[in-house]
Formats: structure tokens, sequence, C-alpha cells
């Protein structure tokens, strides 16, 4: 069975992660600055964990899906450097505490990559495409937000999600680790969104 099938298996906890208040606060400028400044600084913990994450599965993962596990991980460190941009411009100090949904998100990236390959890839394409969806769903943005909303649904994050998808693979564990990243996912919005 194909990895995407995941999606309409389990559609009521995807909708759950790529559909949330949060991205439609985004949509309609509904949402405060102070709200999306704390999931923009968390979130710049998470990917710096994603990192480490991406360099450990990278040396674990079977060669056909290492090219694109590579290429990630340059553009990992590119969006760093963006995220560090973006928060000068807005005057916001990234690196301060962990919320415990950033910490049990890193928590849970450890567990991934201590389970082996195949399900820590399909949990990479999952986060991946919830992010890509989310953001696509908040389009075009309300203004304050637009270049945010762009920045993450250009065609070739889309391009990268798609590659993704054909390294991952169904099976037991990677439907288990599909369906924490969507909770996963969920508790992050939430973490802004809940205390905007």
């Amino acid at each position: 069975m194909a990895t995407a099938d995941l999606i309409s298996r389990h559609s009521q906890e995807w909708r759950s992660a790529v559909d949330h208040p949060f991205l439609a606060g985004v949509r309609d400028g509904t949402l405060p600055a102070r709200a999306f400044d704390r999931w923009l600084a968390q979130d710049y913990l998470f990917v710096t964990d994603l990192l480490g994450f991406q360099a450990g599965l990278l040396a674990l993962a079977p060669r056909p899906a290492q090219r694109v596990l590579a290429g990630g991980l340059v553009a990992l460190e590119s969006e760093l450097t963006w995220f560090e941009a973006s928060a000068a411009e807005r005057g916001l100090r990234l690196g301060g505490e962990r919320h415990s949904s950033t910490e049990a998100y890193r928590v849970a990236l450890d567990q991934l990559l201590a389970e082996g390959p195949a399900p820590a890839v399909t949990a990479l394409w999952a986060m991946e495409r919830v992010y890509l969806e989310a953001w696509r769903g908040a389009a075009p943005g309300a203004p304050r937000y637009r270049a945010f909303v762009e920045h993450w649904t250009v065609p070739e994050f889309a391009a990268y999600v798609l590659d993704l998808e054909g390294a991952a693979t169904d099976g037991p564990l990677s439907e288990a680790a599909f369906l924490q990243i969507c909770r996963l996912e969920l508790d992050f919005w939430d973490m802004a969104w809940g205390a905007a």
C-alpha cells in the first residue's frame, strides 16, 4: 500500500494536524502577532532538532533514500539562516526556553531514530507533508503573514516532500510513526494558539 494512503486511512488525525485555528488566523489576519512569534521561536528550536534527526537518519537510511535526505539537510541549514533573519526583522530573540510541546517533539525524534530508518523516513515525510499542506491551507495569508506562507509553500519544497514520499514506506511501525507525528503537530499548533 502506498505511504500516502496513510492520509486517507487516518483522515481525522490528518485534518487535525493540517487544518488548525492557528492557520485560519494566519489566513484571515486574526492571529495575534505574539502567538505567531511564540510559534516561530519554538519552530526554530524544532528545526535545530530536526537537523540532528536528519543527520542521524542519513547515516542509517537505505542507499536510495540518501539523496533526498542529503538535500533536505542542506535545505534545513538554509532554513535556520532564514529563521534568524526573519526573527531579527521582527525583533524576536531566538534560542529561548523550550515549550513542553517542543521538548516532546525532540524526544519523539530521538525515539523514532532508535526505531530504525523505515519509520523515521515515514515520520519525516509526514512532518514535511503536514507543514506543506498546513501552510497551503493558510494561503494566501493575511498581508502581515503572507511572506511566511509563500516561503513555506514554494514549488521546491513541494518537490522535496514528493521525493520524501517516494523514500517512505508503509507498515505497522511507519503507521504508528505517522499517527505520532499528527498528534505532535496538533500539539505544536495548540502550543501557540492556546496562549494567544
